[in-house]
């Protein structure tokens, strides 16, 4: 979507649902500006902005990434760096959250307001299990004995939907897929039965069907104990799922307030129609036929896959005296040049282990993965080097992915210093036109992964996954932290370049109008194996397998009575 002009931005926030009258706010939002202090100069994240949540109401607050979401949100539970400034007030029922010591916040955090954050992978302490983490929180807030918290932290894991949680509660976050960490973040904050709940982007790293449980878990919850959920999402599909009002945020302020039928139904400011109007629909797919390119290396034949995969299977140790768990079993598929196959399937169904394996990453048990006709299981680190310069990848969780020590500009170019193919002001032109690419505006080469949001974070991800030009692209969730509107365009990007250079794509995602959009073929896993895979059109839109109707049908879709009539659907489906 291109850059609409600066008076998108109204001084004034067009407001036309009337908030519930005669009841005290769970929370307020009052004129709050936020300025943060970094080394590329004085960053004005949020300004003048205001809304209010009340008792058992779902608030969604949407926008472009970047636009001041999750500042404003986690001023709300005084979780700001020490270089931010902020004019404002927060208020929490009657405490003034602005005003209060550390020492008061901290016990205020997790009990009467929790957050869900956006990246699992570094909101979890590596150091602790999933039950201890979930443990801290029941007993930092009760006098609960270590043996009633630990039976509560199962519970918890098992109202998330975590398989096996008497097991799992004793697994570390590298232990879990980026859904399953999601899901322990999720059991954390709602282990005390908060009256605020803030869930900046809870259902980002899960897949449809866990999403819609997680979506009725929060419904649960608000009916049930009557939590106020502000939830900051760039999914238009689950605003029209969960929320009862939207704010619509652009360049740190609030450009539109409405009910959400409203919203979409009658959308005033311009920027809001574009908003919705860059939403991915699932079976509205306009897919261009892919164009083989020539290979570069002469000795590998055009009609020769780039990536084929054999009877992979992948299995990891449980320790002394447990049998081996089997993460992959009998996976077999090809991408020829220029064709993108879509992965999709549950959390923990084995498609990120399969990307790494792609990519060399991970250590294959059985079965064969050539890519361009070399062998790569059994390779040595050494012989695999050279290989790795053909292949570019996009990482799931970009915070964890980046290294915080350099700059962006760096982190993009780090795979042309490691392989030697530029340096100088080649380097530096190549680096800040993929930072064109993506819609990152200049200077941000300058800035540090700590300083953009997490969907500035996954398009940097981008941008050195595409910085050597590579044949074969694996891009495990490369959308999954992005705004629609730039979603869009990245998915755009996508297909013109890979028109351009012809490099085959594994796509891994649990989005199936994002993959509906991209791929030419798809493969649906569950528990490692594959069970439907085919022609994209065939696969979403009459498939053969129970396993995969669901998964279409638990997909949401950007229209709040749609969404309704389908959540009821869903249901008869599953019954």
């Amino acid at each position: 979507m291109p850059e609409q002009p600066d008076p998108g931005v109204p001084a004034e926030p067009e407001k036309r649902s009337a908030e519930p009258e005669k009841r005290s706010p769970a929370l307020s939002v009052d004129g709050l500006s936020v300025t943060f202090a970094t080394d590329a100069g004085a960053v004005h994240a949020v300004a003048n902005v205001s809304y209010r949540v009340y008792p058992g109401e779902v608030l969604a607050v949407v926008g472009e990434s970047g636009s001041g979401k999750s500042v404003s949100s986690r001023t709300a539970i005084g979780l700001l760096p020490a270089t931010a400034r902020v004019s404002g007030t927060v208020t929490l029922g009657s405490a003034e959250i602005t005003r209060m010591s550390e020492r008061q916040l901290t016990a205020l955090r997790g009990g009467d307001i929790a957050m869900v954050f956006q990246e699992p992978g570094s909101a979890l302490d590596p150091l602790f299990t999933a039950g201890y983490q979930i443990m801290e929180a029941l007993r930092a807030h009760s006098d609960m004995s270590r043996v009633a918290a630990r039976t509560r932290a199962v519970d918890l894991l098992r109202l998330v939907g975590l398989p096996e949680p008497e097991r799992r509660v004793n697994y570390y976050p590298h232990q879990l897929s980026g859904g399953q960490k999601q899901r322990v973040m999720i059991a954390i904050a709602i282990a005390c039965e908060p009256k605020v709940i803030i869930a900046d982007e809870p259902t980002t790293a899960l897949d449809v069907t866990v999403q819609a449980e997680i979506l009725e878990l929060l419904r649960d919850l608000r009916d049930r104990i009557g939590s106020a959920i502000v939830l900051i999402t760039h999914n238009m599909g689950v605003v029209a799922d969960m929320a009862d009002r939207v704010v619509v945020m652009r360049a740190g302020r609030v450009v539109e307030q409405a009910s959400v039928d409203d919203l979409f139904a009658n959308p005033t400011r311009e920027y809001t129609r574009a908003l919705l109007a860059a939403v991915p629909h699932l079976g509205a797919s306009t897919r261009v036929a892919p164009v083989v390119a020539e290979p570069r290396d002469s000795a590998a034949p055009a009609t020769m896959p780039v990536l084929e995969v054999t009877d992979l299977t992948v299995e990891f140790s449980s320790g002394l005296r447990r049998a081996a768990f089997r993460a992959v079993q009998g996976v077999s598929f090809s991408i020829a040049r220029g064709e993108t196959l879509g992965l999709v399937g549950e959390s923990g169904s084995g498609k990120s282990t399969i990307g790494r394996c792609a990519a060399g990453l991970q250590r294959a048990t059985g079965g064969s993965v050539r890519v361009l006709g070399s062998e790569l299981t059994g390779l040595s680190e050494r012989r695999l080097r050279p290989l790795r310069r053909r292949l570019g990848f996009v990482f799931q969780d970009p915070a964890t992915s980046l290294n915080p020590r350099l700059t962006v500009g760096d982190c993009v170019a780090e795979p042309l210093v490691v392989h030697r193919t530029a340096k100088g002001a080649a380097m530096r032109d190549r680096v800040r036109k993929l930072l064109d690419d993506v819609q990152l505006p200049e200077g941000t080469e300058k800035r540090y992964p700590h300083e953009l949001s997490g969907g500035q974070r996954q398009r940097v991800s981008l941008a050195r996954a595409l910085v050597l030009n590579p044949d074969l692209l694996i891009a495990d969730e490369p959308t999954s932290a992005l705004d629609v509107s730039v979603q869009a365009k990245v998915l755009e990007l996508f297909a013109e370049l890979q028109r351009e250079c012809g490099w085959a794509c594994l796509f891994i995602s649990h989005d199936l109008a994002v993959v509906d959009q991209l791929a030419d073929n798809v493969a649906v896993l569950c528990n490692g194996e594959v069970v439907e895979q085919g022609p994209r059109d065939d696969i979403l839109r009459n498939p053969a397998q129970d396993y995969t109707r669901r998964l279409v049908a638990a997909v949401p879709v950007p229209d709040p009575q749609e969404q309704r009539r389908r959540r009821v659907e869903r249901q008869r489906l599953i019954s």
